[in-house]
């Protein structure tokens, strides 16, 4: 009788465990798709219309005979659109506009992909080689990539972080990630080759920020050593106005060709699990003059969308080995 007793004690207790667990299981759902969805708002409320602030600054020299270059300081305006959003990917592309003597300037500038849980992650290797590495479980697990792109869609960087959305401060800070060099070094030729950054990206009261930490790297016979500390603050206010409609104009006649040359990089990237593609100091990579100079003729209505991106595809292919 007293076993029968245990029996069903045990039954009860085991039943009441499970209800208990159901709604805890519940909650814990809720509360990742609350977060997730936070997440979603901070990278769209990057979209939208701006002035914008670079600062770069060497800071701590890491050898005893290097001296930090002098800071350097620019703005602009950018218009800051989503190209995709599918829940778990966002794409937001970056536009330049520059106003000279009376004329508007457009340049496609750089574009930010938002990846949730990302299975691989786009890792520069150095000498114009990336390669995707796949992401351990743990690491993905309510993660964002950011992978950040040239201007020509080729690729620059990837990095994985988790946003934080309290001390009303909602911000994603990425792991250390390699990155080559940008335009306003490369073009120096400098002694170093590489950075090693961590980036923050963070909403601010009138619109967002994004900081870097860059530890700039020389790599020479397979040995690298850090050269100096940089801090970069560009800077991201709501602004409207400037030319405006000139951007938009602009992509709506090139979005479709930009789409293929995306689906290109991206088909280039799955056949090499990568890609290798040759640096070039004022353009970012080889490709972008050619690439961006079709776009321009897109947008001038020189040639025709299709024809375009048949010159497009032949370039990516020529460029990254077919």
């Amino acid at each position: 009788m007293r076993d029968i007793v245990k029996t069903l004690a045990l039954a009860g207790m085991l039943g009441l465990a499970a209800i208990g667990a159901a709604p805890a299981a519940s909650a814990q759902t809720e509360a990742a798709a609350s977060t997730f969805e936070a997440d979603r708002k901070a990278i769209l409320g990057m979209a939208g219309t701006f002035h914008v602030n670079f600062d770069f600054r060497e800071t701590v020299p890491w050898r005893a005979d290097y001296t930090p270059i002098d800071p350097k300081t620019s703005g602009g305006f950018e218009v800051v659109r989503v190209v995709e959003d599918t829940g778990r990917v966002i794409r937001l592309q970056h536009i330049l506009v520059v106003s000279h003597e009376g004329e508007v300037f457009l340049v496609k500038h750089w574009r930010q992909d938002w990846t949730y849980e990302p299975a691989t992650l786009l890792e520069y290797q150095g000498k114009g080689r990336w390669q995707l590495k796949p992401v351990a479980e743990a690491q993905r697990k309510g993660a964002w990539e950011q992978t950040v792109w040239q201007t020509d869609d080729s690729p620059r960087y990837g990095g994985i972080g988790r946003w934080q959305h309290d001390l009303g401060a909602p911000r994603w800070t990425s792991g250390e990630s390699w990155r080559p060099l940008a335009r306003r070094d490369a073009v120096r030729n400098p002694v170093y080759d590489r950075y090693l950054g961590v980036n923050r990206h963070a909403l601010t009261p009138d619109g967002w920020v994004h900081t870097q930490d860059n530890m700039k790297i020389a790599g020479k016979d397979g040995a690298l050593a850090a050269v100096v500390q940089e801090t970069v603050i560009n800077s991201y206010d709501t602004d409207t106005g400037f030319q405006i409609a000139k951007a938009d104009e602009y992509w709506a006649k090139t979005k479709g060709y930009w789409a293929a040359v995306r689906a290109a990089w991206d088909a280039a990237i799955a056949k090499h699990n990568g890609v290798t593609v040759t640096e070039e100091a004022q353009n970012g990579s080889v490709t972008g003059p050619k690439l961006m100079g079709l776009a321009d003729e897109i947008a001038k209505g020189k040639k025709v969308e299709a024809a375009a991106v048949t010159e497009a595809r032949a370039a990516i292919a020529a460029a990254t080995g077919g």
